[in-house]
């Protein structure tokens, strides 16, 4: 397996990870009172946002050529940070 496929599959795993992670994240969200509920439905479609762009830009990451490989890559990286750093915020205000 090359350093690409190795690279992707290992950011699929990562996103799978985190929307598995979101899942549950949503389901405790849908515990809350009532007052927090609506804050947390905006959050959460934030969230979900974000994951339809990491799973695009992993898409566009998969067909990029070699001459666009690395751009990609850290396009990736930059979009799975994000993502990362709004679930865990979001997450502690649970």
């Amino acid at each position: 397996m090359s350093q690409r496929d190795l690279y992707i599959t290992k950011m699929k795993l990562q996103l799978d990870e985190l929307n598995l992670n979101l899942s549950k994240l949503e389901a405790k969200a849908r515990e809350a009172k009532e007052s927090a509920r609506e804050k947390y439905k905006e959050e959460m479609d934030k969230l979900h946002q974000q994951s339809k762009l990491a799973i695009a830009k992993l898409d566009e990451l998969k067909a990029a050529g070699e001459d666009a490989w690395e751009t990609a890559a850290s396009e990736m990286e930059k979009i799975r940070d994000a993502f990362i750093h709004s679930f865990n915020y979001f997450k502690s205000q649970l």
